[in-house]
Parts: structure tokens; C-alpha cells; sequence
């Protein structure tokens, strides 16, 4: 069952009098519960695909549906509520607010939800113990090292139960170590909760982690993998 797609993706931004032609036509589906990657070269079009596809831009020409939902052609005001309640997403740099402690960041998507202050604690805390930081939880980010951060990060990115996990180079930051434990905790996760992860990234060995590879270049699909 396709939780995502994308048809005919477009994304043509303007600088000056220059147009820069992020996506040319890009058609994707990704089933529910499927750990895909995507690769490319720097410019190939990742980010902005991934920015279309968590509803962060809208593209030039084309569709996106999530959960069968046609999220471009909703308006803008109801876009932060899909990404609310069906996306999470994991970034590079952490950001995570240096004034919070880890508990504090991960539960920061639950302001504009419905859940209860004391039951989102309670789920911050258990999403940290199973990230395996549950004896940092009063740790600001300063005193954490980059894998701790990214655990934090992707607690968050959790937090609110997603369907989707957008992750846009989670393990640009880190030694190749720490690297393969954080894919090492996403593919667990991907298979204990049965969510549908995104992963950008421009290493091989952590695509090679990954169910299936899109290959980007020049803002079009040019092939895929396939594993098991």
C-alpha cells in the first residue's frame, strides 16, 4: 500500500534572472512501512524532494499524496497539521534548543498537539529510553556528543507518531562509528513500529542499510536499487 506519492515533480526556483531547475519530473512511490534512501550528488535535487515530500514547499508543477491525501492542493494553513500529525523529520544539524534539556527538545512538537503535558513527558521518556538515552534526559545539548544529539533528534522526530520519517543526512555529522549505530537504531525502529522512513544521504554504506535506493542526478530519477 503507497503511503507516498509523487507524480511529475517539478520544483523551478529564481535567482535573478536565472532559473534553477531543483526537479525535473519526478515520479515516486514509497510503500508503508518501506526504509528507502535517496542518493545523489550535491545539487541532484534530495533536499528539495524531501522538502516536497514533508509538505515544507510546494512544487512548480506535479502532486503530492500522502496517505492518499493530495497534500498540493490543500491550502498552506493546513499544511502545518499534516506534518503534524504524519511526519517527523530528522535533519543534519540536530536542531535541537540549546536551552532545553534532551526530554524538553524531544517534546516540543507536542505544543500544538492535543496531548496532555504529563503524557507527553511520559512519551518523551519512554521515545529516550528506547533511543538508549534515558540517563540523559535533564542533559542539555552542549553536553551531549553528536550521536547523543542525533538520538535526541530522531526521538523528537518521533514524538508525535508519525506515518512518514523524513531524515535529511542524519549521519552527515557523525564518525563512520556512530554513523552505522544511528542507521543501526532507525532500521530498528522501521521494523518495531512499522513507519516509513526517508533517508537523503551521500553515503553508500548507509543506502547499502536501506530497503531501496533512488539515485538522483540532475533533478530526475536516473535508476534504483533494489535489496532482499
Amino acid at each position: 500500500m503507497a503511503i507516498v506519492e509523487a507524480r511529475n515533480l517539478v520544483k523551478t526556483y529564481r535567482m535573478g534572472l536565472t532559473e534553477v531547475h531543483a526537479l525535473r519530473g519526478v515520479d515516486l512511490v514509497v510503500e508503508k512501512g518501506e526504509f528507502l534512501s535517496v542518493m545523489g550528488r550535491s545539487g541532484s535535487g534530495k533536499s528539495t524532494l524531501l522538502n516536497l515530500l514533508g509538505c515544507l514547499d510546494r512544487p512548480t508543477e506535479g502532486t503530492v499524496l500522502i496517505n492518499g491525501v493530495e497534500v498540493t492542493a490543500l491550502p498552506r494553513r493546513k499544511l502545518p497539521h499534516i506534518r503534524q500529525q504524519m511526519v517527523g523529520f530528522v535533519f543534519q544539524q540536530f536542531n535541537l534548543l540549546p536551552s532545553l534539556t534532551a526530554l524538553e527538545n524531544v517534546m516540543l512538537p507536542l505544543r500544538y498537539s492535543r496531548v496532555g503535558r504529563a503524557n507527553g513527558r511520559r512519551r518523551a521518556a519512554e521515545l529516550l529510553e528506547r533511543v538508549g538515552l534515558g540517563d540523559r534526559s535533564t542533559h542539555r545539548p552542549a553536553e551531549l556528543s553528536g550521536g547523543e544529539l542525533q538520538r535526541v533528534a530522531v526521538a523528537r522526530a518521533l514524538i508525535n507518531r508519525p506515518a512518514i520519517v523524513l531524515a535529511d543526512e542524519p549521519t552527515g555529522e557523525l564518525d563512520s562509528h556512530t554513523a552505522a549505530e544511528i542507521m543501526a537504531l532507525l532500521h530498528d525502529l522501521n521494523q518495531a513500529q512499522g513507519q516509513t522512513f526517508i533517508v537523503v544521504t551521500h553515503d553508500p554504506g548507509v543506502a547499502k542499510e536501506t530497503d531501496r535506493t533512488v539515485f538522483l542526478s540532475d533533478g530526475m530519477i536516473s535508476r534504483q536499487e533494489q535489496r532482499g
